[in-house]
């Protein structure tokens, strides 16, 4: 889950995070994409560049935990 907003500014940058995503998916240079998207300060452009999506690891664990297997 990407942070809302900046931790360093607190600019609002969560509702940018998918439109990053596909468009880095479908190879557009992160910066373009970034500077396309009006992320300026360089503390909001780190959120997004170095952002990990661990929600899908973390969910492997509840199914452990809850007994669920594939």
């Amino acid at each position: 889950m990407v942070p809302i907003r900046c931790f360093t500014c607190g600019a609002v940058i969560g509702d940018k995070w998918e439109e990053f995503k596909r468009r880095v998916k479908s190879g557009e240079e992160p910066g373009k994409v970034l500077d396309d998207l009006g992320v300026k300060r360089y503390c909001c452009r780190r959120m997004l560049l170095s952002h990990v999506e661990l929600i899908d690891a973390v969910l492997e664990y509840s199914k452990l935990f809850s007994g669920e297997s594939e």
